[in-house]
C-alpha cells in the first residue's frame, strides 16, 4: 500500500490541472507544467487530485506515489517555485552572470561560461569576507536540480580542506590528512 499515493495533492488557489490522453497539464501564476503518465487513474475532485491504481501490481503500486510526487512537485512549483543555492567554498572561487549565462571562476586556467535555460532564474551574491553564492530558481523542480548538479559538478568539495561548489546548508564528510 503505497501511503504517500493514498493522500491527496491539495490545489491552492490560482492553479488550474487539467487531465486529458495521459497527460497532466498544471497552470499557476508562475508557469505552466506538463507530465505524462500511464497505468493510473487520475482524478480532479473538489480542490483536491486523487490517484488511484487499478490493481495491486508491482508497476502500478511503484507509479502510485511517483505520479503522486511528481504532481505534488509540480503543484508546488507552480504556486511557489523552487529554489537551490550553490556556495563556491575556496580561494579566489568567483561567479558572477550577465543575464542567463553563469561565469564561474574555480581555480582551472580557464573561467567557466555556462547558459542556464531561460526557465530558470539566476543570481549570483558575492560579499566581502563571505563565499559566493549562485541562487537558482524555477517553477521546474527537475531543472532546478539538474542545472545546480551540473554546477556542483565542475568542482565538487574536497574532503580535506572542503573547497570546490557545494548546496548551502550541505554537510561535507571532512577526513584529518596525514598525520606526521
Amino acid at each position: 500500500m503505497s501511503r504517500i499515493g493514498n493522500s491527496p495533492v491539495k490545489i491552492p488557489d490560482g492553479v488550474t490541472i487539467d487531465v486529458k490522453d495521459s497527460v497532466v497539464t498544471v497552470k499557476g501564476k508562475l508557469g505552466e507544467l506538463t507530465q505524462e503518465f500511464s497505468g493510473i487513474d487520475i482524478k480532479v475532485e473538489d480542490g483536491n487530485v486523487v490517484l488511484e491504481r487499478p490493481s495491486d501490481s508491482k508497476e502500478h503500486k511503484a507509479k502510485h506515489g511517483l505520479y503522486r510526487s511528481l504532481i505534488h512537485n509540480m503543484v508546488e512549483g507552480v504556486s511557489k517555485g523552487w529554489t537551490k543555492e550553490l556556495e563556491l567554498v575556496g580561494v579566489g572561487y568567483r561567479a558572477s552572470n550577465q543575464g542567463q549565462k553563469l561565469d564561474l571562476a574555480l581555480g582551472f586556467s580557464h573561467n567557466i561560461v555556462l547558459d542556464i535555460a531561460p526557465e530558470v532564474k539566476i543570481e549570483t551574491i558575492s560579499e566581502k569576507g563571505k563565499n559566493p553564492i549562485v541562487k537558482l530558481t524555477s517553477h521546474d523542480k527537475q531543472l532546478v536540480g539538474q542545472v545546480a548538479a551540473k554546477i556542483r559538478g565542475f568542482r565538487k568539495p574536497e574532503p580535506y580542506k572542503g573547497k570546490g561548489v557545494k548546496f548551502v546548508g550541505e554537510e561535507l564528510r571532512r577526513k584529518a590528512g596525514k598525520s606526521a
